[in-house]
C-alpha cells in the first residue's frame, strides 16, 4: 500500500443551501395542503379568484411536495454523503450551485404558471415544455456533477447508497424524456405527443415510477447511510441490501399499468402491472426489514433521540404503504378503492410518512454538523414528531373512512336491484365531516413543520461567524489498480469447484465487483429498466389490435377543442374522471362503458384518477346548455350540497379565437383527420360558439355570452361520449365495442 496521500475537503455550503430550502419548501407544500383540504369543504375560499380554485392549486400542491421538499432533500442528502462515500468532493461547485439556483427557478416558475391554468394536464408532470426542458438541462447537470465526483473519487467500493443515487438519476432522466414528448403550439401551451390509451400507459409508467425512483430510490439511498449514522450501527445485511437494490430497479418499472384496471386499457397491461406490483412487496419489506433491523441493540438510544424517531416512523410507513401498494393493485380490490379517497389516504401514508419523516430525521441529523453548532432544541424536535405523527393519523385514518365509503356507497343495489344511492352528491354529502378530520389532521401535519423550520433556522442562528474547513487525507484510487478483491473466482476455475462458486455467490463476491466499477453497474441499470420497459410498452404503441379505432369517433370541433384546453387549464381532470369502467354500478350510472377507440383524438388523455364530482365521459347530451351555465355559475343552484365551486371567471374572460387555428394545426401534425377544418377553424369555431349561445338565450339564460370561454367550456362537455350511441334495446356487447359501431382493421 502506497504512502502517498491526498489532501482535500467536503463542499458543505451547497449541502446548507438544499438543507434550508427543503424546510422552507415543506411548509409551503403543507400549507397549499391545508389549503385544499378547507377549499373542499369550503369552496369559498377561493374568492372568486381562478389562481385559488382546486383544480389549479392541487397540480401546485402535489408539484411543491414531490419536486420543492422532497426533491431538495434529495440533493441535500445525495450532495452531503456521496461526498464522504467517495472520499472526493464534489466535481464541480459551480455546477453544484447552478443546480441549486436551478432548481429552485423550476419551482418558482411552478407557482408563477400552474395556479394561471399553464398546464399540460398530466398528473405530476403539469409543467409546460419551456419548463420540462430546463429540468433536463438541471438535471443533466446535476448527473454530470455525481458521476465526475464518482469518477474522482479516493474510495473503491461503490456503497449501496451510490447504487440507489445512480438508479434514481439515471431513471428518472428517462421517465422525464419519454413522457415530455409534445408537440408545442406556443411558448405556453403544447399537446403531447400521444393519444389516449398510449398516452394513459406513458403517464402511469411515469407517474408511477417517478414514485418509485424520485420518491422512493433515494430516500432508500440515504437511509442506508444516515440510519446506521444516527444508530451508530453497521447495516444490518449487505447481501439483502444487493436483493433489495436490483429487485426494486427491475420490478418497479413494470408496475404502473396498475393504475388503470378496469380501464381502456389492453386487459393483459393491466395484469401485468398487477403481478408486478404484487412481487414488489417482497423487496420492498426487504429494504424496510433491512432498515429496522439496524437498530438491533440500538432500542434505547431510539427512545431519547429525536432523529431515530422519525427515521423508525419514516420506515414503518414504508413498510405500511408498501404493503398497501401490492393491495390496491389486485384487481378485486382495486374496484373497491379506484377514483376514491382511499387512494389520497394511501399517497399520504408515503408522503407525509415516508417521505416527509425522513426529510426531517435527515435535516434534524445534518444541522448540527453542517451548521456547526447544537441544535437548537431538542425539546421543539420532539414536539414536533408527536405532533406530526398524530396529523399524519388524523389525515390517513380520515381519508381511509372516507374512501371505503364512498366505493361501498358508489357500488351498493336496492332489494329492487336499483342503485342504492343514485345521486352522486349523496356520497359526497356522507364525506364532509370526514374532510372537516382531514383538515385537522393536515393542520397538525403543518404545525410540526413550521417548528421544525423554525428549529432550523435557529440553529442555523448560532452558526459560528466562519464555518470552520477539515481537510481530510487519503490515498488517490489510482494507488490500489490491480487489487484482487477477496473470494474473487480465479480464472482457471473450474466447474467442479462447486464448493468455491457457492462461497463466491453466498457471499456477494460477484457483486462486489461490479461496484468497483461504476460505469459497467450504470449500464446495467439502464438496461434493467428499458428492457422492461420495452418488453411492456411496445405491444400498446405497435399492434393496432390493441387500440381499435371506431368509425363514429371524429376530432374534436374547433370551439370543442378549445373547451377542451380550459377543462385542462381549469384541472377539471383533478376533480371528474373520464372512464367509465365495466362494472355494472358504474354502467347503471353513467351510461355505456368507456371504449379505447373513443380516445383516440385525445391529446393529452384526461381519464382521471379522483372522483370528487361523478364521471364525465357519458356526460354529453345529459343536460341542456342552461343547466351547464347555472351549474358553473352556481353549483348549488343545480346540485344542492355540492361542494365544487362557481367558475364565475368563465362569464367574464374571453375564448381566445385567435389562437385555435394553431391548436388545430398542432393537431394535424399529430395525425388529427381536420380536414377542412385546418383552413378555417376560427371561422367554424365562432359559428358554433353562435349557435350554443343562441340556444341558452332560447332556453331562457343570458344573452352576449358567444364569445365568453363558458361557451367553449359547455362544447366540450356537451360532446364527451356522444360518438358512441346505443340503441334502446341493445343486444350483448361483443369485443368490447358497442353493436352498430363501424370498427376498422
Amino acid at each position: 500500500m502506497t504512502s502517498r496521500l491526498e489532501k482535500f475537503s467536503y463542499n458543505d455550503s451547497v449541502v446548507r443551501a438544499f438543507a434550508l430550502a427543503t424546510a422552507v419548501w415543506a411548509l409551503v407544500a403543507t400549507f397549499a395542503g391545508l389549503w385544499l383540504a378547507l377549499l373542499l369543504v369550503m369552496p369559498s375560499l377561493n374568492f372568486g379568484l381562478p389562481q385559488l380554485a382546486f383544480g389549479r392549486l392541487r397540480p401546485l400542491h402535489t408539484n411543491a411536495a414531490i419536486f420543492a421538499f422532497a426533491g431538495n432533500a434529495v440533493f441535500a442528502a445525495i450532495y452531503h454523503s456521496s461526498q464522504r462515500l467517495l472520499k472526493a468532493r464534489i466535481f464541480s461547485d459551480k455546477l453544484s450551485w447552478f443546480h441549486f439556483w436551478g432548481w429552485q427557478a423550476i419551482i418558482v416558475s411552478a407557482a408563477l404558471t400552474l395556479p394561471f391554468g399553464i398546464t399540460q394536464g398530466k398528473e405530476y408532470a403539469e409543467l409546460e415544455w419551456p419548463i420540462d426542458i430546463a429540468i433536463a438541462v438541471v438535471w443533466i447537470a446535476f448527473a454530470i456533477n455525481f458521476f465526475g465526483t464518482i469518477a474522482k473519487r479516493r474510495e473503491r467500493h461503490l456503497y449501496v447508497s451510490i447504487w440507489f443515487y445512480i438508479a434514481t438519476i439515471v431513471v428518472v432522466a428517462i421517465l422525464h424524456i419519454f413522457n415530455s414528448l409534445v408537440i408545442p403550439v406556443g411558448l405556453w401551451k403544447s399537446y403531447s405527443l400521444y393519444a389516449g390509451v398510449q398516452d394513459a400507459f406513458m403517464q402511469w409508467w411515469y407517474g408511477h415510477n417517478a414514485v418509485a425512483f424520485f420518491l422512493t430510490t433515494p430516500f432508500l439511498g440515504f437511509m442506508y447511510y444516515y440510519l446506521p449514522k444516527a444508530a451508530d450501527r453497521p447495516v444490518f445485511s449487505y447481501r439483502l441490501s444487493i436483493l433489495h437494490f436490483w429487485s426494486l430497479v427491475f420490478m418497479y418499472i413494470w408496475a404502473g399499468p396498475h393504475h388503470l384496471h378496469y380501464t381502456a386499457l389492453p386487459e393483459w397491461a393491466a395484469t401485468l402491472g398487477m403481478v408486478f406490483s404484487v412481487m414488489l412487496w417482497m423487496p420492498s419489506w426487504g429494504g424496510m426489514i433491512n432498515g429496522l433491523l439496524t437498530l438491533r441493540g440500538a432500542w434505547n438510544k431510539v427512545a431519547s433521540d429525536p432523529v431515530l424517531k422519525f427515521f423508525v416512523v419514516g420506515i414503518t410507513f414504508y413498510g405500511m404503504v408498501t404493503f398497501e401498494g401490492p393491495l390496491l393493485s389486485i384487481k378485486s380490490v382495486n374496484a373497491l378503492s379506484h377514483y376514491t379517497d382511499w387512494g389520497i389516504a394511501h399517497v399520504h401514508s408515503g408522503t407525509l410518512g415516508w417521505n416527509g419523516f425522513m426529510a426531517f430525521g435527515l435535516l434534524y441529523w445534518l444541522a448540527p454538523r453542517i451548521f456547526q453548532t447544537e441544535l437548537y432544541s431538542k425539546k421543539l424536535a420532539e414536539l414536533h414528531f408527536w405532533i406530526g405523527t398524530f396529523g399524519i393519523l388524523f389525515y390517513i385514518v380520515s381519508m381511509y373512512v372516507a374512501g371505503v365509503t364512498q366505493g361501498l356507497m358508489w357500488r351498493a343495489f336496492d332489494e329492487t336491484g336499483r342503485l342504492a344511492y343514485p345521486d352522486f352528491i349523496e356520497t359526497v354529502v356522507k364525506l364532509v365531516p370526514m374532510y372537516w378530520v382531514r383538515a385537522l389532521g393536515g393542520l397538525m401535519y403543518v404545525v410540526g413543520v413550521a417548528l421544525g423550520l423554525v428549529n432550523l433556522l435557529l440553529t442555523w442562528k448560532h452558526r459560528p461567524a466562519t464555518y470552520a474547513v477539515v481537510e481530510y487525507e487519503a490515498p488517490p484510487l489510482g494507488e490500489f489498480v490491480g487489487e484482487t478483491p477477496r473470494f474473487e473466482i480465479p480464472r482457471h476455475t473450474t466447474i467442479s469447484d462447486t464448493g468455491h462458486r457457492i462461497r463466491y455467490f453466498s457471499r456477494a463476491t460477484w457483486h462486489r465487483v461490479w461496484e468497483r466499477k461504476p460505469f459497467k453497474f450504470t449500464v446495467w441499470v439502464t438496461v434493467s429498466v428499458l428492457v422492461a420497459s420495452a418488453f411492456e410498452m411496445l405491444p400498446t404503441f405497435l399492434i393496432r389490435s390493441n387500440v381499435p379505432s371506431i368509425a363514429s369517433v371524429k376530432p374534436y370541433t374547433p370551439l370543442e377543442l378549445a373547451g377542451r384546453d380550459i377543462y385542462v387549464a381549469e384541472g377539471c381532470y383533478n376533480c371528474h374522471s373520464q372512464m367509465v369502467r365495466p362494472i355494472r354500478s358504474e354502467t347503471e350510472r353513467y351510461g355505456e362503458y368507456s371504449k379505447p377507440g373513443e380516445f383516440v383524438y385525445d391529446h393529452p388523455f384526461q381519464w382521471g384518477s379522483r372522483r370528487i364530482g361523478p364521471d364525465l365521459h357519458r356526460v354529453g347530451g345529459k343536460y341542456p346548455y342552461l343547466w351547464h351555465v347555472r351549474h358553473m355559475e352556481e353549483p348549488t343552484s343545480t346540485t344542492p350540497g355540492s361542494i365544487m365551486p362557481a367558475y364565475i371567471w368563465l362569464f367574464r374572460d374571453d375564448t381566445q379565437f385567435d389562437s385555435i387555428q394553431k391548436k388545430v394545426d398542432a393537431m394535424a401534425m399529430l395525425g388529427v383527420p381536420y380536414g377542412d377544418a385546418v383552413n378555417h377553424a376560427e371561422a367554424l369555431a365562432r359559428k358554433q360558439a353562435r349557435e350554443i349561445s343562441r340556444e341558452i338565450v332560447a332556453q331562457g339564460g343570458p344573452a352576449g355570452l358567444e364569445n365568453k370561454s363558458i361557451v367553449a367550456l359547455i362544447a366540450y362537455l356537451q360532446r364527451l361520449g356522444t360518438d358512441i350511441k346505443l340503441p334502446a334495446a341493445a343486444p350483448a356487447i361483443v369485443a368490447g365495442i358497442a353493436p352498430g359501431t363501424e370498427v376498422k382493421p
